[in-house]
């Protein structure tokens, strides 16, 4: 078997469940270690427990909608570029 016919180790559900846990441990003890850090916040809903967490969470999530909605407005056809191919 060649290495390009084995299956990637992201091709096995195991090891995206893994990967899953993994980040969701990173991200609680992120979370958890907030109260031992000297935040220095300019207005009141900075100080709020898990406000940085959340405002990171909204802002990618508007990422991936903006991004979206981009694909969108700038997508081409699928034969935009054999339509340049055939005209030469």
């Amino acid at each position: 078997m060649t290495p390009s016919e084995q299956p990637h180790w992201l091709d096995q559900p195991d090891n995206i469940k893994r990967l899953w846990r993994g980040f969701l441990v990173v991200l609680a003890l992120t979370l958890l270690a907030e109260p031992l850090v000297h935040l220095h916040p300019h207005f009141a809903i900075d100080a709020l427990f898990g406000f940085h967490a959340v405002y990171g969470f909204i802002a990618c999530a508007l990422m991936i909608v903006v991004a979206k909605g981009l694909g969108l407005l700038l997508k081409r056809s699928d034969r935009y570029y054999a339509k340049d191919a055939a005209d030469d």
